[in-house]
């Protein structure tokens, strides 16, 4: 597989179901934040990002954010309501922070997937992890 693509591209977030990771066999999905689960100028989750969160974990998956945001205080607001662990930071597409992850939550490369907006950082950073790197639009602003 190409480090240079994805292995999965999505429209959006929703479209990367609960039904699709059981099937997929992903446990632990790690997830960009900004553009990819919210638009950059959020500031609390929207309801359909925290029903998704909860059907994930209804179906068994693990979700941790992993963000090049830098503002810790941001991303703890941001996630503690739908309690999901974040982490700031992460300098990717080093991958340090994503395999620190799989180590924390004990799960195996092959149970986990990176769901991001960028090639240049979220595809790469799980090419460099050795882990599925699946790949959403660019979130808008819907008008």
């Amino acid at each position: 597989m190409s480090i240079f693509r994805a292995d999965r591209k999505f429209e959006r977030f929703e479209d990367v179901t609960p039904t699709l990771l059981k099937k997929e066999g992903v446990k632990l999905l790690l997830c960009d934040l900004d553009n990819t689960l919210r638009l950059h100028s959020e500031k609390e989750p929207a309801d359909e990002l925290a029903s998704w969160v909860e059907d994930c974990r209804d179906a068994g998956v693990q979700i941790v954010i992993i963000s090049n945001n830098g503002r810790k205080k941001m991303m703890q607001k941001f996630c503690e309501p739908i309690k999901v662990p974040c982490v700031w930071w992460a300098k990717k597409p080093v991958s340090t922070k994503l395999t620190e992850a799989m180590v924390k939550y004990q799960f195996k490369p092959s149970e986990t997937v990176m769901l991001g907006d960028k090639w240049s950082t979220d595809v790469l950073a799980a090419k460099f992890a050795k882990i599925r790197a699946w790949q959403v639009e660019h979130r808008k602003l819907v008008v």
